[in-house]
């Protein structure tokens, strides 16, 4: 068994361009940080900018995505629930949905030999859904995953800071990992904390980068000056961005030893 791995974990996809920019940039990066696993937050990669659809899932898994997580808007798309209802393990949703929501929020993936855990959870702070705690899931999926594997990812969709530090505080040298998502804005933060688990608070997004979250720009300015309801739309032109990080885990301890935040900017993808 290899001594070391090395994960890529990008931040949220948004709508068509950041789906090109994701297939344009990933093969460069896996070879580029010769990595061994890719996860990837997919839950905005429909062209609404809201939700994913079997097609997008197979679509991120074609370019090199080993797993795709989610969150608040995993529902987006209609035909994503029959999906998650016949057992696919290649798509999560927040492991503390009620247990009567289709789909899993924890997957075991494999490779050369080493078996790489990753959970997904949703934050309570200042989202619209009434979840079970996300502390509290963890600690319970971590009795189960600590008979499996001492390598553990968790992608923390949540909208503050502090619920994020939080966990991941809570969760120190219990798990390799603890990245969050959701914001679209990617922190400067990141690092290993003293009990050996590496954290970041948002990973970013893979979008337009001059929109606002991949958003277009002028709909959102609208809404904050009249306060009327807009309908987002996606923002599809170029430049895009793309980040994340790579996070370097010893295989025996299962516990982070590097990490290192990735941002790649193109002028040139087209969504």
């Amino acid at each position: 068994m290899v001594k070391q791995i090395k994960i890529l974990a990008f931040g949220d996809i948004v709508g068509e361009l950041g789906c090109a920019m994701f297939a344009k940039q990933l093969p460069n990066l896996i070879k580029t940080y010769d990595a061994n696993f890719v996860i990837v937050n997919g839950e905005n990669s429909c062209t609404t900018g809201r939700g994913i659809t079997p097609k997008l899932v197979n679509f991120l898994k074609n370019q090199g995505a080993d797993l795709i997580t989610s969150g608040n808007h995993i529902w987006g798309s209609k035909d994503i629930v029959e999906y998650l209802e016949f057992n696919h393990h290649d798509l999560l949703r927040p492991a503390n949905f009620p247990s009567e929501c289709p789909g899993k929020g924890v997957a075991l993936l494999t490779k050369d030999g080493v078996t790489l855990a990753v959970m997904n959870l949703q934050g309570r702070v200042f989202m619209r859904e009434l979840l079970d705690c996300p502390f509290k899931a963890a600690d319970s999926i971590l009795t189960y995953l600590k008979h499996k594997t001492k390598l553990i990812l968790i992608d923390f969709h949540a909208e503050t800071s502090s619920e994020k530090m939080g966990l991941a505080h809570h969760l120190d040298g219990q798990v390799t990992a603890v990245v969050g998502t959701h914001t679209h804005v990617q922190t400067a933060d990141e690092r290993i904390l003293p009990g050996g688990t590496a954290f970041i608070t948002d990973l970013g997004m893979c979008g337009a980068l001059n929109g606002m979250l991949g958003m277009r720009k002028e709909v959102i300015v609208k809404h904050l000056i009249t306060q009327m309801p807009q309908k987002f739309v996606v923002d599809n032109e170029p430049p895009a961005v793309m980040s994340g990080v790579c996070i370097t885990a010893d295989t025996i301890t299962g516990l982070a030893l590097k990490i290192e935040r990735i941002r790649v900017v193109d002028h040139e993808v087209k969504g």
